[in-house]
């Protein structure tokens, strides 16, 4: 009987399992490294950071960091929100600020100042980044301290903020979206803007491997939810502008500022009413148009659902023109949800 002598294999496998970590000794050359990472030319994606761990603004990438204890890191106890940066101006910040402070409420997280200084230091960043578009966004953690599962022993809450670079302009072309079958988030988390997004993760890799571009989740009871990331809207047979209740769901301010401007077109004759409300599967996707809400979109027509057709297949009138409304106050809306950015 022949032996297969494997000491050759296991040998080459000890050699490749042997690697040589290096270890920075100094401050300055760990520095380096880091910043190898960033120096390639390209435009930076984050111009600035605000970190309350060391007080102050960096504008390099490489020191854009949080400490490896932070409860936020290896415990998910915090919780963020985003606002929108366009043609210099923030957009809605006071709306997004005010859901941040009552999410942070809901996980027990202290802020480490008020939300007058808060929002000073949002702005300052966004100044001191020079972005013109893009996002801006901001986290409250239970804090650094240790890694322990209470945040009881930690001396502070931390408070970090980012400007993301990124170019975005009104969706007009429409996308594919299936049920997904990734369990939703209970609804004291889903209405809780946390920093917990596995099962949001889980449902858009879903969503792509099956060539759309998301995912919708529906209840236990059966109802339309949300999407990972953003919510969701339909225009019924009726003419009807639907969504659902925000009970379950993370009350998405792009959504209710929406509500508030969709009556225009009830004034116009183009839609019969406006109203949040339980929407059945059934219901849904028999709707003649639907769309996703969210801060960046702001809207995005969704044309064809678990491979059926929504209403003709074609991105709705009724979903553009609403799109126009979001936009249009977006770039020229009032002073109540665009704050000048006093740029340096």
């Amino acid at each position: 009987m022949a032996t297969i002598n494997n000491s050759s294999s296991e040998s080459n496998q000890s050699e490749s399992d042997h690697v040589q970590v290096p270890v920075y000794t100094s401050t300055s050359q760990l520095l380096e490294k880091l910043q190898g990472k960033w120096n390639s030319g390209k435009k930076q994606p984050y111009p600035a950071m605000y970190s309350s761990i060391f007080g102050g603004i960096t504008l390099d990438p490489a020191m854009m960091v949080i400490p490896i204890d932070d409860h936020m890191v290896h415990r998910g106890h915090g919780v963020f929100d985003t606002a929108m940066i366009l043609d210099g101006f923030l957009y809605e910040l006071d709306v997004h600020l005010d859901r941040f402070l009552r999410s942070a409420s809901m996980a027990k997280i202290s802020s480490p100042f008020p939300r007058s200084t808060l929002r000073s230091i949002l702005i300052q960043l966004t100044a001191v980044s020079q972005c013109r578009k893009g996002s801006l966004r901001y986290w409250l953690s239970a804090g650094p301290g240790n890694f322990l599962l209470s945040s009881a022993g930690l001396p502070t809450s931390a408070f970090y903020a980012v400007v993301i670079d990124a170019d975005y302009n009104q969706c007009k072309e429409g996308v594919k979206v299936v049920t997904s079958t990734v369990p939703m988030k209970s609804p004291l988390f889903a209405t809780m803007k946390n920093v917990n997004y596995l099962p949001n993760v889980l449902s858009v890799m879903e969503a792509e491997k099956k060539g759309a571009f998301a995912s919708i989740w529906v209840d236990e009871e059966g109802y339309i939810a949300e999407g990972p990331n953003v919510n969701v809207a339909f225009i019924s047979k009726d003419k009807e502008l639907l969504m659902p209740f925000f009970d379950k769901i993370l009350s998405g301010c792009t959504a209710k500022r929406l509500l508030q401007l969709a009556p225009k077109l009830v004034e116009q004759g183009l839609l019969k009413s406006v109203k949040t409300a339980n929407i059945t599967l059934e219901q849904a996707k028999s709707s003649s148009e639907m769309m996703f809400i969210g801060s960046s979109l702001p809207i995005l027509p969704i044309i064809m659902w678990d491979e059926q057709p929504i209403g003709d297949g074609e991105v709705g009138k009724l979903t553009m023109a609403l799109s126009d409304l979001l936009w249009d106050d977006m770039v020229a809306g009032s002073e109540a949800q665009r704050i000048p950015v006093p740029y340096v």
